[in-house]
């Protein structure tokens, strides 16, 4: 079905709905490198505006992927929520907009709304709205999730902290480890990126990480991110596995080129809950996502790229997951060119997850050939904390010596807590004031009584 719109004497047309998103889209990389952004800023404003007269039920009836040949599209429909989705049935896509600004879109109500969202909506809806849009919805989204401790709460940001070594030495890790838990993060998980894959010395890593989370008693989860197989076969083995990681995509294709499908992440999902190791709750999951990976191993189906990443929330959100992440600047600027694409692109991610009922985090971060600097990752970071993140990333230094990309640093989440005023995952902000790494007001401590901690880090570290 064509879609048309007419500015002064142009009439502008879509031949189908993948065009009318795609040409809809803000402008990137990515979408001008597959051949589908708008040929013009004109093009560009006629395509938003012919989305914003469309049925948000459109979507329901005319799939962007083919329902035959993807199983992620068979995902979104068979799964779809129609009484959830009742109350905003009769929008259109730019009324939907506006609902979603007004004083009736409460945390409650998008809470009700989530399972009735379908990607290609909250897809269409962001197409249309500006950053403040993006960012005002966001913060209205609250998702809560639990294994140890309470991710996700009202006033709270966590921190995955990101101890990576470029050989998987242990000792450097654990040092890494110590340096982010004298700052405060690791309530979101303790992960670590594995240079290797060998299923022995991932094993080792694991063990690294249960020893100093049991031995100090902290009140968090640790993951070593490897592929879901690797990650069923450590179970097998008897590996204290907690979360279980896979990073994932927006078709049935690209998610084969990670070496995965839905099946064998069922099978990731009921491995680790036989371990029962959560004891406040059972999100055990880990997904990571970001723009241009379909794209990146030729499988968009002519979809634009941001509409591929919110297909890939809906499998994040048929597994229940703790957390999710877009890596949003780390695919490269093929993709997201400049600081302004990554900007946009990370805040239109946490929107769309969030509206889909998902705790949404994001690696604030971008690669050292990227027209982009910490300048534009500070930005990012401060919007992101406006719209209520659930967490962002921890790396010593902000650089990752062994991804070689440019993250966020210990320091950062500490800027935007003192700024914002977040505090810490409640469980785990009681844990850092009982080894006096806080004041009672959640501040970094001036003079840390880490005695025994230190003591307990220094036995591992031998």
């Amino acid at each position: 079905m064509a879609y048309r719109h007419i500015i002064g004497r142009q009439t502008h047309v879509f031949e189908d709905l993948r065009e009318l998103m795609a040409k809809a889209t803000p402008a990137r990389s990515g979408d001008r490198l597959a051949g589908l952004a708008a040929g013009s800023a004109e093009e560009a404003v006629a395509a938003r505006m012919a989305l914003a007269e469309l049925p948000l039920s459109t979507f329901l009836a005319e799939a962007l992927v083919p329902y035959e040949a993807d199983e992620v599209t068979r995902l979104i429909l068979d799964s779809h929520d129609r009484a959830a989705f009742a109350p905003v049935a009769s929008l259109t896509v730019g009324d939907f907009r506006d609902w979603l600004l007004s004083d009736e879109a409460t945390t409650s109500a998008l809470a009700r709304l989530a399972p009735g969202i379908t990607p290609e909506m909250a897809a269409a809806v962001c197409k249309i709205m500006r950053l403040q849009d993006l960012i005002a919805v966001a913060r209205k989204c609250r998702v809560v999730t639990r294994f140890r401790n309470t991710i996700g709460l009202p006033g709270t940001m966590a921190v995955r902290l990101q101890p990576n070594h470029p050989s998987d030495d242990p000792r450097g890790i654990l040092a890494s480890m110590c340096e982010g838990l004298a700052f405060g993060c690791g309530d979101a998980v303790i992960g670590i990126n594995p240079v290797s894959d060998n299923l022995a010395v991932l094993g080792d890593l694991l063990k690294l990480l249960d020893e100093l989370i049991t031995r100090l008693e902290i009140p968090t989860q640790g993951c070593v991110l490897t592929h879901v197989t690797s990650s069923i076969e450590l179970i097998g083995r008897g590996a204290p596995v907690d979360l279980v990681f896979q990073s994932v995509a927006g078709t049935e294709a690209a998610n084969r080129s990670f070496g995965i499908d839905l099946a064998v992440l069922r099978e990731g999902h009921e491995a680790g809950r036989s371990l029962k190791r959560g004891t406040l709750g059972a999100n055990l999951m880990y997904f990571e996502t970001g723009q241009g990976s379909a794209l990146s191993a030729e499988a968009h189906h002519g979809v634009d790229q941001q509409t591929l990443e919110a297909r890939a929330y809906a499998v994040c959100r048929a597994f229940d997951p703790l957390l999710v992440n877009t890596v949003v600047g780390f695919i490269g600027p093929e993709y997201l060119y400049d600081g302004k694409q990554i900007t946009r692109a990370g805040l239109e991610d946490h929107f769309c997850g969030k509206l889909m009922g998902l705790p949404m985090g994001c690696d604030v971060c971008y690669t050292n050939h990227a027209e982009a600097d910490q300048d534009d990752m500070d930005a990012l970071l401060t919007l992101l904390g406006a719209a209520g993140v659930t967490y962002v990333m921890g790396v010593p230094g902000a650089d990752d010596v062994m991804l070689n990309y440019q993250s966020t640093s210990f320091h950062d989440q500490l800027y935007i807590r003192d700024l914002l005023g977040l505090k810490r995952a409640p469980e785990f902000e009681a844990w850092l004031a009982a080894h006096g790494l806080t004041e009672a007001d959640g501040r970094l401590a001036a003079k840390p009584g880490e005695g025994r901690l230190l003591a307990s880090l220094a036995e591992l570290a031998a």
